[in-house]
């Protein structure tokens, strides 16, 4: 019999009880883990670990609230005491509260950066801990989202992928002397959380079976990508993207600085040109003939 790739390893998926983390749950049971469901919604996480059962595959249920410390501390400790000490953190669950910038609350912001952001980070730094003592590696799989490229309405839900993107590469550099790799994905998925989006014309996302993530997660986690980490990818629907990481575009060189004369001087024959695409749809850079005060021209 061929020994499945992730076959025995304890993995853990928070928001598993439907969407995404459903189907990353299903994938990482199908090739051989031992996976942990979790989400605070106890039926659906015991409608998802049923399903894994009567696959063949083994699961835990675990309503640990990973929107605090302890939550997340508690949800390794399960995963450890059930199946042993956690191989494989797969950082899903995450919660909307769109909002425009005018019309955003502290109470939207901070409830989506505390389970996105805080939550990742709890969960992540507990599952790191535990794979340190065991001394066994690891793998840590954080969800970041297109939406951090910009994604109108989505102040707090951008921020917070933009977030995890970078606790991504930074964890990535510290956590590979203990043999952890972490890496992300841009999910693609249809789900109850992104039934709410709306782009900037009222329109509807398009449609995508959630499942079709799983197969990426599992590869991620598996040995086969031993040579991953600090990376992220966009997965779902027919694609599978590698992110390029932040970088600097053109850069204007000039001896001793710039002062506001010279940049007057060479900014608008050299910068405007490279303004590109931008935001979660891609559309042309929509700004190039200036953005001016209602019922005001523009100051020369």
């Amino acid at each position: 019999m061929t020994r499945r790739l992730l076959e025995g390893r304890p993995a853990i998926v928070t928001g598993a009880g439907g969407g995404i983390g459903r189907g990353h749950a299903l994938h990482l049971a199908a090739a051989g883990a031992l996976v942990v469901i979790n989400d605070i919604n106890p039926e659906a996480a015991e409608a998802v670990a049923s399903e894994v059962r009567e696959a063949g595959g083994q699961a835990a249920v675990s309503t640990h609230n990973i929107a605090s410390r302890q939550g997340a501390q508690d949800l390794i400790g399960y995963c450890q005491e059930t199946f042993g000490p956690v191989r494989i953190l797969v950082n899903n669950a995450g919660n909307l509260r769109d909002r425009t910038l005018l019309k955003m609350t502290d109470d939207d912001l901070e409830s989506v950066l505390t389970v996105h952001v805080k939550g990742s980070f709890w969960c992540a730094q507990a599952a790191a801990q535990s794979m340190v003592r065991a001394n066994r590696g690891g793998v840590i799989v954080n969800t970041s989202s297109g939406g951090h490229f910009g994604s109108f309405g989505q102040t707090a839900y951008a921020a917070a992928k933009g977030a995890i993107a970078s606790m991504t590469y930074t964890w990535a550099l510290e956590l590979a002397r203990y043999g952890i790799r972490v890496v992300a994905i841009n999910p693609l998925g249809t789900t109850a959380m992104s039934k709410t989006y709306r782009d900037a014309n009222g329109n509807p996302g398009q449609d995508f079976d959630p499942a079709l993530n799983g197969p990426a997660v599992v590869y991620l986690a598996s040995d086969k990508a031993r040579n991953v980490s600090g990376q992220i990818f966009g997965t779902g629907g027919e694609r599978f993207a590698h992110m390029v990481q932040p970088h600097y575009g053109k850069t204007m060189i000039r001896p001793g600085g710039w002062d506001v004369a010279s940049l007057a001087d060479h900014f608008q024959q050299n910068m405007p040109s490279q303004f590109g695409s931008f935001g979660i749809l891609g559309a042309p850079y929509p700004f190039h003939g200036g953005i001016d005060a209602p019922g005001q021209e523009a100051e020369q």
